[in-house]
């Protein structure tokens, strides 16, 4: 099962142990530590979506989901400044924690739960740039239990990280993924909207709401007889948004990573916007939309990518959170 979702809300270590000049490779959390990080989140994410207030949840979040959180929360404020009484606080359950071995910084981990929200696994993956820094949730994806991979692992159960480039073994390297699906998704120069969608049969991704729909859908509101809409797509780049992989057992990856979406649409000569419906578009509005209105959204997803030469598989779409962070009108 694929979902798409549109979203405007939802420790300490020691440090690097030098050996000879080198950075010892070593678990990048002790379990008990990555407990604390989990239970820090969901305390801090609880207290936020009742208040409706982003300054509660900062210092637990960071990269497409403190993002994508931070703006939802101060779009949901704005339409509701007396907060949400009747939110029902987050419960995670079952956890498990995937906790590879890695040199240096930044390190991460995986944990899923079980959620009081639905039935799927909520996994949610914890980075940490440095000694002194605090583990924070950078992606957060919901997948079905039938979709939660076996990860390869060492003898002592602890899980392997993907390295970038051709090192990678895999279709695409963590770290050319946000790149490509951002080209991907460009259908500026296609031929026309009944042509034959020659880039998706030839992309690497599987067929889906978050590739060949989302291309078919932009492709029908390019130009219209009333508007017309310009999309620019970019990668999401480390440091802020690095891409996260962890090796699954049958030699491919579960990855993790960030796209900036920018959409601008124009109406016709004669004609103006009006007044916008969406009441969170008007929260983060900057301007006054009369014949344009751009919308500048980020999307973090979790994907599996097979392994290189593994045959006719493409990289699919587990889960894919989008959400507004800044409006504008012009």
């Amino acid at each position: 099962m694929s979902v798409v979702l549109s979203a405007a809300a939802l420790l300490t270590l020691t440090g690097c142990v030098t050996v000879h000049g080198e950075r010892e490779i070593v678990p990048a959390v002790r379990k008990a530590e990555a407990a604390k990080a989990l239970k820090a989140y969901t305390a801090a994410t609880n207290k936020a979506n009742e208040a409706l207030d982003p300054a509660l949840d900062k210092d637990v979040e960071t990269g497409a989901l403190a993002a994508i959180d931070q703006a939802g929360l101060k779009a949901r404020g704005k339409v509701s400044p007396e907060g949400n009484p009747k939110y029902t606080p987050l419960e995670l359950t079952d956890v498990r924690y995937t906790i590879p071995k890695l040199a240096g910084w930044p390190r991460f981990f995986l944990a899923d739960a079980d959620s009081n929200r639905d039935d799927n696994r909520w996994l949610l993956v914890f980075t940490r740039a440095g000694v002194d820094q605090k583990w924070k949730a950078a992606y957060l994806s919901v997948v079905t239990e039938e979709e939660m991979p076996e990860f390869a692992t060492d003898k002592d159960g602890y899980a392997e990280p993907v390295p970038d480039g051709d090192a990678s073994g895999l279709a695409v390297a963590p770290d050319q993924l946000s790149r490509t699906y951002a080209d991907f998704l460009d259908v500026s120069t296609d031929a026309g909207q009944g042509a034959g969608d020659a880039k998706a049969q030839d992309a690497p991704f599987a067929p889906g709401p978050a590739t060949t729909q989302l291309r078919q859908q932009r492709k029908s509101q390019l130009r219209t007889p009333t508007y017309w809409t310009q999309y620019d797509d970019q990668p999401g780049r480390a440091p802020q948004y690095p891409p996260i992989a962890l090796r699954t057992a049958d030699g491919g990856a579960l990855a993790f990573f960030a796209t900036h979406h920018t959409q601008k649409r124009t109406v016709a000569q004669g004609s103006r916007i009006g007044r916008i419906g969406d009441p969170y578009i008007r929260a983060l509005m900057k301007g006054e939309a009369r014949r344009t209105l751009t919308l500048i959204k980020m999307s973090e997803s979790a994907v599996r990518i097979p392994a290189k030469d593994s045959g006719s598989e493409r990289i699919e779409f587990l889960h894919r959170l989008e959400g507004l962070t800044e409006a504008r009108g012009g």
